[in-house]
């Protein structure tokens, strides 16, 4: 076995060691994929217990779930801004179109168009510029609303099968 020095002492804080050994294990593994039977060694060997790596299973599953419905929310949130982005587009330019028809140059349009634009900057600010708390409300709000609509979905199902059997 291959001995090393160090600069530092011979302990290392826990989140030292759980970085150096997921690059450990990123060098080590040539393949992007483990096997469970590889996961449940390397548990072993590490002294984890089958709980406490069931627990981190679990947890992790979670996370990428979280993460999977994140991905979605912010999905929504773009096609629904670039929405009303096409239809503020529309409406300004029907308006200018109006305005340049009706006496030749932007008149009481470009207020519109001013007014429009700032409108779109607030979409703009509430979709892609929410972070920390903001974001966490926005999405849970989001997530409640999803979940009402698919109770509300299955008890319609429920209540039209009841009725028609």
């Amino acid at each position: 076995m291959e001995t090393f020095e160090t600069d530092r002492a011979s302990t290392y804080q826990l989140e030292d060691v759980q970085q150096i050994l997921q690059i450990a294990i990123a060098r080590q593994v040539d393949r992007e994929e483990l096997s469970r039977e590889q996961l449940l060694e390397i548990a072993e060997e590490l002294s984890i217990s089958a709980d406490c790596l069931q627990a981190a299973e679990r947890e992790w599953r979670d996370r990428q779930s979280t993460q999977q419905q994140q991905q979605a929310f912010n999905a929504y949130r773009r096609q629904r801004f670039y929405h009303k982005l096409g239809k503020s587009l529309i409406l300004g330019g029907f308006f200018v179109a109006v305005d340049i028809l009706s006496g030749g140059t932007l008149s009481w349009s470009r207020y519109l168009l001013l007014g429009c634009g700032l409108w779109v900057s607030l979409k703009a600010w509430n979709t892609f510029g929410l972070s920390g708390e903001a974001y966490d409300k926005a999405f849970r709000s989001w997530e409640r609303q999803r979940q009402l609509t698919r109770s509300v979905g299955l008890l319609w199902n429920k209540v039209q099968r009841s009725l028609q059997g």
